[in-house]
C-alpha cells in the first residue's frame, strides 16, 4: 500500500489539472479539502471528489467546512441554506430538547448532503466559546457563550454526522473564543490565566475528548506559551491538548496559509510538524505553496499513523434514516423557531 504524507491539501479549481494530478500522485496527501472555488454543480462536485481520490489511488478522506450560516461551502441552489450555530443555540435556549434535536437533525442532513458527493468529513462542530468583544471570526458560528450550551449542542451535531456516515472534526482546539483578532489576518493573543481557560474555553473539548479528529487554533495563550500559537506550540499540544484536555485523536492544524502564522509557508509547515500536530492542513490549492508544504511534511508514521488508521476504520457507519422524514422534521422545527 502506498505511504501517505501527514497533510491534507486543497486544489485550485473545479477540476484537477494535469499538474495537480501528477503532484498528488507523487506526494500522496492523506486527504483533501474543498472550498467554494471548487463548487459549481452536483455532478461537478462528485466528479472532482472522484478524481482527487483517483489521483492518489486510495479512498482518502475528503473534508469540507459545511457548518451552516456564513461558513457553508456548498450553497443554494445546490443545497439549502442552513442556519448558523447561534441560530440553533437560540432554539436550545428556549427549549433544550428541541435545540439538541435541531443540532442533530441538521448534522444528519449534512451527512445526507455530503455523502452524495463522496465527501466524508465535515469540519464541525465549532466548540469555541466566544466572550464579549471577541473577534467575529467565530461570532455566530458558536452555539452560545457558555461551555455547557456549546458542549451539548456540539455533541448533538457530532452524533448527527456520525449517524449518517460522515466523521466530524472538532474546532478550534483548545479554543478560539477569546481571540480578539481574526486569525485569518493576524495573530490573536489571549492573556487570561490558565485556570480561567481550563474552566471556560477548554471545557467543551474535555467533554468531547474521545472524538477522532480535532483542528487547532492559531491563538497564543500567554499563560501557557507566550511565544507560539497553539498550532505550533509543543507545550500547548503536549500539556493542554494531549494532557489536560486528554484528546488522543488525530490532530489537524488549522490552515497553514492563514496570516496568524509567521514565516514562509515552508517554515510554517515545518513548525506545525515540530509542534506536534499529526496533519498539516493547507487549503488554498496554490501550487507554489503546496510545493513548500510537501518538502517539510513527513510520511505518516508512529502514533500519528495509528490515529489516522483509526479514523479510516471509522468510515462506513450509517443509521438507515429516511432523508425526506429528517428534512421534513427539521424544516417544521425551523418554521416555528
Amino acid at each position: 500500500m502506498t505511504e501517505s504524507k501527514a497533510m491534507i491539501l486543497g486544489c485550485s479549481g473545479l477540476t484537477i489539472t494535469a499538474e495537480e494530478r501528477s503532484f498528488y500522485q507523487g506526494e500522496q496527501p492523506w486527504g483533501f479539502i474543498l472550498f467554494g472555488r471548487n463548487i459549481a454543480d452536483p455532478n461537478q462536485i462528485s466528479d472532482l471528489v472522484a478524481s482527487l481520490r483517483d489521483s492518489v489511488g486510495r479512498h482518502v478522506p475528503v473534508l469540507i467546512d459545511q457548518e451552516g450560516g456564513r461558513v457553508q461551502r456548498i450553497r443554494p441552489p445546490i443545497l439549502p441554506h442552513y442556519p448558523s450555530g447561534q441560530a440553533l443555540g437560540d432554539i436550545y435556549r428556549r427549549d433544550r430538547e428541541r435545540g439538541l434535536r435541531a443540532a442533530w437533525l441538521m448534522s444528519r442532513l449534512h451527512a445526507f448532503d455530503l455523502l452524495k458527493f463522496g465527501i466524508n468529513v465535515d469540519c464541525l462542530p465549532v466548540l469555541d466559546v466566544p466572550v464579549e468583544g471577541s473577534s467575529n471570526v467565530i461570532g455566530n458560528r458558536a452555539y452560545g457563550g457558555d461551555p455547557l450550551t456549546v458542549t451539548e449542542m456540539g455533541r448533538a451535531a457530532s452524533e448527527g454526522l456520525k449517524a449518517g456516515g460522515v466523521l466530524p472534526v472538532m474546532k478550534h482546539i483548545p479554543g478560539h473564543g477569546r481571540g480578539f483578532a481574526d486569525s485569518h489576518h493576524e495573530l490573536p493573543v489571549v492573556t487570561v490565566p490558565r485556570a480561567e481557560l481550563e474552566a471556560h474555553d477548554f471545557a467543551p473539548f474535555i467533554a468531547m475528548k474521545d472524538e477522532l479528529m480535532a483542528m487547532t487554533c492559531h491563538v497564543v495563550f500567554t499563560d501557557i506559551d507566550p511565544t507560539n500559537p497553539a498550532t505550533t506550540s509543543r507545550k500547548v499540544i503536549d500539556e493542554i491538548i494531549r494532557g489536560h484536555i486528554g484528546f488522543k485523536g488525530l490532530l489537524l492544524s488549522d490552515d497553514t496559509s492563514m496570516n496568524a502564522l509567521s514565516g514562509t509557508i515552508a517554515e510554517r509547515a515545518a513548525n506545525i510538524v515540530a509542534g506536534g500536530c499529526d496533519i498539516v492542513l493547507h487549503c488554498n490549492g496554490v501550487m507554489d505553496e503546496m510545493l513548500q508544504v510537501v518538502r517539510n511534511v513527513p510520511p505518516l508514521a508512529g502514533e500519528a499513523l495509528a490515529r489516522a488508521k483509526k479514523v479510516e476504520a471509522a468510515f462506513g457507519g450509517h443509521d438507515g434514516a429516511d432523508e425526506a422524514a429528517i428534512r421534513a422534521e427539521f424544516d417544521a422545527m425551523l418554521a416555528v423557531a
